[in-house]
């Protein structure tokens, strides 16, 4: 029989516990208001701010609870406090196989007209205009965790005071990056990070990335050649195997190609071409820092991206997502079958 007494508490000293070191070195109204907040969001299962102050059943008239609240998240002190305060009570779950992952994206308001700072926004899910604000978030995934932790997050609108660019908002989440995690730790981002920005930040200063590419033109061989017609040269020369809960399979097909930007000709970069997790092949440039081979963290993130599309491996396991330096492959040969990589990899669930 479960005791839910026991329950409660245990909980209760969990996010008290959590609260407290959000908030170390605060002044003691702002380490009661984020408990206050915290609590109450998980208890409502809302963002409103009535609901919010309906589960904190003060002895108070609701809406001076709900003033109350407003006047606290109106003041913008000890915003950096926090977040490096939340970034100490979850760095102890990252390590070396830790992979960042980035994502741009909007907040859709087509319905509110009162909202402060509301701007135009592409609302990515049906591709309209409409009002919202903009979001800048990377999150970590993590061989220990089902769920990725979130590391930074900011929401913008281009119409706040101080608002210079998107691409001024997206390079602030580069530069958390920099400086909390090491260079070596691989930034992994969709194709809307294909932009020449990006790698003005990213290759002079050494650090790991994987990047989603759209069809663009790279160096092949010191010749300007797209990328869609290496891929129609190149149609895999390793085999990873996958399998989804619902028995669908998916045999991912990879051939891993050197080659280079016209703006950074010196610069060698390895293009990944993913054939069998889509309809069309997948592009992936990878720079690291030569500690790593390229297959193996090929392998490495085209199994994270499966298990992204909750497809997971049927073969030999290996401990999270951790990379290792030895491993067997075995080319594929011109009119033969595919053979079975000898790196496997498996997806935890």
């Amino acid at each position: 029989m479960t005791n839910y007494t026991a329950l409660g508490h245990n909980l209760k000293r969990g996010i008290i516990n959590f609260c407290g070191k959000l908030t170390i070195g605060c002044h003691r109204p702002i380490q009661k208001f984020v408990a206050e907040m915290i609590y109450g969001l998980l208890a409502g299962q809302s963002c409103y701010l009535t609901e919010i102050a309906r589960k904190l059943n003060e002895d108070i008239a609701l809406d001076k609870t709900v003033e109350r609240l407003s006047r606290n998240l109106m003041r913008q002190e000890n915003t950096d406090e926090l977040h490096e305060n939340y970034f100490r009570a979850v760095e102890k779950h990252f390590d070396e196989s830790t992979i960042l992952i980035g994502d741009d994206s909007d907040i859709s308001k087509p319905c509110s007209a009162k909202l402060e700072g509301l701007c135009k926004v592409r609302d990515g899910s049906t591709g309209e205009i409409v009002d919202g604000y903009w979001f800048a978030g990377v999150s970590a995934l993590t061989s220990e965790h089902k769920q990725p932790i979130p590391v930074y997050s900011r929401v913008y609108s281009s119409t706040e005071e101080g608002y210079i660019s998107n691409n001024t908002e997206t390079l602030k989440s580069f530069a958390f990056l920099s400086a909390h995690f090491p260079k070596t730790t691989i930034r992994a981002l969709d194709r809307g990070y294909d932009a020449g920005y990006v790698f003005d930040y990213l290759i002079p200063r050494e650090e790991a990335f994987i990047i989603r590419m759209n069809d663009r033109n790279v160096l092949h061989r010191g010749k300007k050649t797209l990328i869609s017609r290496l891929a129609r040269r190149y149609k895999g020369k390793f085999l990873l195997k996958f399998e989804a809960k619902s028995g669908k399979k998916a045999d991912c097909k990879i051939s891993i190609v050197p080659v280079s930007l016209p703006d950074y000709s010196d610069v060698k970069l390895n293009l990944v071409i993913c054939n069998g997790l889509g309809q069309k092949p997948l592009y992936y440039n990878i720079f690291t820092d030569g500690s790593r081979q390229p297959a193996v963290t090929s392998f490495h993130f085209v199994a994270t991206a499966a298990r992204m599309s909750g497809l997971r491996s049927d073969v030999v396991p290996l401990k999270g997502f951790a990379l290792v330096n030895k491993f067997v492959s075995r080319p594929l040969v011109r009119g033969a079958r595919f053979k079975q990589v000898g790196l496997r990899a498996r997806i935890l669930r």
